[in-house]
């Protein structure tokens, strides 16, 4: 790898989705991003899937690569989680954990992942929950329906879908997000069929 070389980062493939989304050129998006056009022209041969490139699933194979080569298991194992529970005992918050770790070169966990195995411990009796911050609020404006500062109505929580939805089995499960522009000027909401990748 040449010296100086810096992966991409979650943003610049962000931009490189929005810009190829809008008609720009490979050459035009590496002097945009100030990249070599090169680096432009490998990201989207190595992560664009029948012409549409989809940024988090870019970063998302980008990151398998990066773990397949430097040998690093990225199960979760009894150990793993153990060393994860001896941190929220420390009252790390699952973020700061995920960060930390990764950070660290450990081993990969989203704080999303660690919240699931926060739930499920409470849902066996379990006591992990107690050492979250905002242990007091759980959730329960969400599990009672009502909406506050950033909650939808009715809105059914990450942590609470099917175990289907995981497999990416079938047709009519999607995901969406939104991209900002720089200085919040202008924004694109992506919507995703976790199966099918049919994005619009």
């Amino acid at each position: 790898m040449p010296e100086g070389y810096h992966h991409l980062t979650s943003d610049e493939r962000c931009q490189i989705h929005t810009l190829k989304e809008s008609g720009e050129s490979k050459a035009g998006i590496a002097r945009r991003l100030g990249r070599h056009p090169a680096t432009i022209g490998r990201e989207l041969s190595r992560n664009a899937a029948a012409d549409s490139y989809d940024f988090k699933q870019a970063d998302r194979l980008a990151t398998r690569r990066r773990h397949a080569a430097s040998g690093r298991p990225r199960k979760m194992t009894p150990d793993r989680w153990r060393e994860v529970e001896e941190k929220l005992a420390l009252q790390w918050s699952p973020e700061q954990i995920a960060g930390r770790l990764r950070l660290e070169g450990r081993f990969t966990v989203s704080h999303e992942w660690i919240y699931r195995h926060v739930w499920k411990d409470q849902g066996a009796d379990g006591t992990l929950f107690h050492h979250l911050r905002r242990r007091g609020k759980k959730r329960n404006s969400r599990a009672k329906g009502q909406a506050g500062r950033g909650c939808i109505p009715g809105r059914v929580d990450i942590a609470e879908r099917p175990e289907v939805v995981e497999e990416k089995s079938r047709i009519g499960d999607w995901e969406g997000d939104t991209i900002v522009g720089t200085c919040h000027r202008g924004a694109v909401l992506s919507l995703v069929d976790r199966a099918s990748k049919f994005t619009l």
